[in-house]
């Protein structure tokens, strides 16, 4: 378990499973994540989800993200992706909805962050965020991430083409 004083991550309870659904397709929260989670998302898919899971299998975590004042499961980040040749981390992270922008998404990426670069020598830990959802770039760049590129037009939204922005810190930057 990796602590903050406002959340700590740790591995997902199957109790966890509905509220993350519900959390999932939440509109708000829905239109920040890939276009690959389906829209609206069963339960049942979450459920296979979840009995799918291997705490570091191919150096793949997924971590629930839990509130410390009451211990309610407040969202999700892991490490969707590891290149161990060239030593780079692909991440991912969401909160519900309702409890984003009180800094528990930023504290969340901030404990990923040290779990990757301390506990597996990665060298650089790398995500793609869409630019319309300028809370996450604020604390991504809070965290030290620098924009590496544009992805111009990449993702339909609402009735409109926007631009994913990709964004990568280095070990020694951190």
């Amino acid at each position: 378990m990796l602590s903050g004083d406002k959340v700590k991550l740790r591995a997902y309870k199957k109790e966890d499973v509905p509220l993350a659904c519900e959390y999932i397709n939440d509109p708000e929260v829905s239109l920040m994540l890939s276009p690959l989670i389906p829209f609206p998302y069963k339960l049942e898919d979450e459920y296979k989800w979840y009995d799918s899971l291997g705490m570091g299998r191919d150096g793949k975590y997924n971590f629930a993200v839990e509130r410390v004042s009451d211990g309610l499961y407040i969202g999700g980040c892991g490490i969707n992706d590891v290149d161990w040749k060239n030593s780079v981390a692909t991440v991912g992270i969401f909160i519900c909805a309702k409890e984003c922008g009180k800094g528990y998404g930023t504290q969340a990426m901030g404990l990923l962050v040290d779990f990757i670069f301390s506990q597996m020598n990665i060298h650089k830990i790398k995500l793609n965020v869409f630019s319309f959802n300028h809370r996450a770039i604020k604390s991504y760049e809070k965290l030290g991430f620098k924009k590496e590129g544009v992805l111009r037009q990449e993702i339909f939204r609402n009735g409109e083409y926007f631009d994913e922005i990709v964004m990568g810190l280095l070990k020694d930057e951190h």
